[in-house]
């Protein structure tokens, strides 16, 4: 039975009373019976409305059953939905992703996916749920952890996921992009967030077009429309230690944990290689015995110690008194903390390639003789894990990054003033490296060899310490004060 009796009414927002989340009802009454389509999004919302009143406006009819005009009902074969094109996207995409990147791309999916429904009538499960349904069912090997409750929700996504082609519809894709700059409270997104979820959103729309089933990628004709907060790029020089600073903060190291075993003393050599190495966290974690070259030469018998870096005493010497030079550690590896569930492995931390470069393309860092003597006296006390690898915990395994994030913590409390404590002052481990790459710059070392030591190219290199290149400011002053003084001939 059709009709063209029907009435569109203004749209209504909801609002969660618990999680305070919004969600938009299109209502309509099509014969005297009243219909409704909650969404997610405003912009899906408008969308379907928009919708009804066109096919009012030319005078179609609509079945009173479902409440919708011919125009407006699925195709039969309309091709995949959403969710279903997502689910060929990332089986694509992480064989051949690193871990870090599996999570960036699974967590800018599940912001986006639960954005991207048609959902009629109630039953829309809690948000959180929804997610965490979702990332289990995306990544693979997990679905069989999937409790009754997210299969309900993922059962109730998988009926509302809208088509794919619908998203050649500009509200739509707003609908999309809409999300990947909001929390889940509703309140904008960091910047750096939204510019990672929304670059995801916007290769899996490219794949769509090379698989033909998009004609163009939708998100460029809103580039112009979009607001974009600026992304801030720079180290803010706050962050950045002295060094009489990052000193102080690496024998405080040395006094974190005493009494749990020499916790913090075990990670000094650590910390010192982002310091003086400028070292990625993972990569001093995958650092081997034999990545490093540790020069040392004994003052009273002139023997050369290079290779004997456990310093092993020889007939008529007990190599009490060594002289360091400057020494080299050749980077081969990166082992940044991901998780069991995003590795192929396994294993909590990935093992991957330097980053920037290629799988086996190592980067040799220069070292200064304090951190030769500093890696020399961790070997004599400490010595390798039963894979080489300098740092580990006391049972022999990998560091982990509370652990290390937990005695820097601590160190900050014991070296630094209570003003500086609750600054940004090397307020994380990853700032010593800052601090490493800046102390360089204003060195004077040029900026390319800064970058090949760092692992950065040149221009981001100057583009992310720009803030933190001391000195020039006080030479343009006298500049501007000299021409200032100057008279006219």
């Amino acid at each position: 039975m059709k009709s063209r009796s029907v009435r569109v009414w203004a749209i209504k927002t909801n609002v969660s009373p618990t999680t305070k989340k919004r969600s938009y009802t299109v209502r309509w009454k099509v014969a005297g019976q009243e219909k409704s389509a909650t969404f997610a999004g405003r912009a899906l919302a408008d969308n379907y409305r928009s919708d009804l009143m066109q096919a009012i406006k030319v005078g179609e009819e609509f079945d009173v059953d479902t409440g919708l005009p011919d125009s407006m009902r699925p195709a039969e074969s309309s091709g995949p939905t959403w969710l279903e094109f997502v689910e060929r996207y990332v089986a694509m995409k992480w064989p051949d992703a690193a871990a870090k990147s599996r999570v960036s791309m699974v967590e800018a999916l599940i912001t986006v996916t639960p954005a991207l429904v048609r959902a009629e009538g109630g039953g829309v499960p809690d948000e959180q749920l929804l997610r965490r349904a979702l990332q289990r069912h995306l990544i693979p090997g997990q679905s069989s952890g999937i409790g009754d409750g997210e299969a309900d929700a993922l059962e109730w996504l998988r009926a509302a996921s809208v088509p794919l082609a619908s998203l050649s519809d500009a509200q739509v894709v707003r609908a999309g992009l809409d999300a990947v700059g909001r929390l889940m409270d509703g309140s904008a997104a960091a910047a750096t967030t939204r510019r990672r979820k929304r670059a995801v959103f916007y290769n899996v729309l490219e794949y769509a077009i090379e698989l033909e089933l998009l004609t163009h990628n939708p998100v460029d004709r809103l580039r112009v429309r979009s607001r974009r907060a600026k992304v801030v790029e720079v180290v803010d020089r706050r962050v950045v230690a002295s060094p009489r600073q990052a000193r102080e903060l690496l024998t405080a190291v040395t006094y974190v944990g005493r009494r749990d075993g020499e916790r913090g003393e075990r990670l000094r050599g650590f910390f010192a290689c982002m310091y003086y190495g400028a070292l990625r966290p993972g990569e001093a974690v995958a650092l081997r015995e034999s990545d490093c070259l540790l020069p040392a030469t004994c003052e009273d018998c002139r023997a050369d110690l290079t290779i004997i870096s456990r310093q092993v005493p020889v007939t008529g010497c007990e190599h009490r008194r060594l002289a360091y030079s400057w020494g080299r550690l050749t980077l081969e590896r990166n082992r940044p903390e991901v998780g069991r569930a995003w590795t192929d492995s396994g294993d909590v931390h990935d093992d991957r390639g330097l980053k920037h470069r290629g799988d086996d393309e190592p980067r040799m860092v220069p070292i200064p003789p304090e951190l030769v003597e500093i890696l020399r006296e961790h070997l004599r006390r400490f010595g390798t894990a039963r894979d080489g690898r300098l740092f580990q915990s006391p049972n022999g395994k990998v560091v982990g990054t509370t652990t290390y994030a937990r005695v820097w913590s601590q160190a900050r409390h014991l070296a630094l003033i209570p003003a500086r404590v609750v600054s940004v002052l090397a307020g994380r481990p990853y700032d010593l490296r800052h601090a490493a790459v800046s102390l360089w710059l204003n060195a004077g070392v040029p900026a390319p060899e800064v970058a090949e030591r760092a692992g950065h190219s040149v221009e981001v290199l100057l583009k992310v310490y720009a803030k933190c290149i001391d000195g020039q400011e006080e030479t343009i002053n006298r500049r501007i004060e000299q021409a200032l003084r100057s008279e006219p001939a």
